[in-house]
């Protein structure tokens, strides 16, 4: 990828450039789903986690888990659910933003006083539509999309997820796991609103030549 390419994927609509990675081990809990779906969804999650050399943890002493992921068929949904405005401020109003646009997925952030990721809070409405994708997939494209504080349109038209036409198996596109090990470099800033930050991670890009 260019440096422009990686530059983009963290410019919001708005222009600014913004990054954030995790700066605290990941500690998820999976919600909506049946107890057979919830190691694969915490299983993408410890992958990319791994990827990144990033650990994970039971519980956050802090908050008891940092990385709450919800599916359900309606947005309403959310508006039952016990003390959930408490975490996501003027939920009324978002979930009304939310069936306007018809949208099916919706991540919000919380950051700690360096700028890291402190807490994710991650919707997904599982229409007709979603419902065709294979748990595996969709549990990895969430885990990627919360790995990084992302620009709002970074998978807007292109999903980080390749097929491999040997086995039809569902992947991470190499490039994007370049991204998210080189953005959790010792070295690279837990935080970033300067677009330089682009080139530090294209110097640390380390693809396999034959990916």
């Amino acid at each position: 990828m260019t440096p422009e390419q990686i530059e983009a994927l963290f410019t919001r609509k708005d222009g600014s450039y913004t990054f954030a990675r995790w700066g605290r081990p990941i500690a998820p809990v999976v919600f909506g789903v049946e107890d057979s779906t919830v190691p694969v969804v915490k299983g993408a999650i410890e992958a990319v986690a791994t990827l990144a050399g990033h650990s994970m943890a039971e519980t956050d002493p802090e908050l008891g888990a940092n990385l709450m992921v919800f599916f359900f068929r309606e947005w309403s949904e959310l508006l039952g659910i016990p003390k959930l405005e408490e975490l996501i401020p003027n939920l009324g109003p978002l979930v009304g933003r939310l069936q306007d646009a018809d949208a099916t997925q919706y991540r919000a952030f919380r950051f700690d006083n360096d700028g890291a990721i402190q807490a994710a809070f991650v919707f997904v409405r599982m229409t007709d539509e979603m419902a065709e994708i294979p748990a595996e997939s969709l549990a990895l494209i969430q885990a990627v999309q919360v790995a990084l504080l992302w620009s709002d349109s970074a998978f807007a038209q292109t999903s980080p997820l390749a097929v491999l036409p040997d086995n039809g198996a569902t992947v991470l596109k190499p490039e994007i796991a370049a991204i998210i090990a080189a953005a959790y470099d010792r070295m690279m800033p837990v935080a970033a609103n300067d677009a330089s930050h682009a080139l530090r991670l294209f110097a640390r890009l380390r693809l396999d030549p034959e990916s």
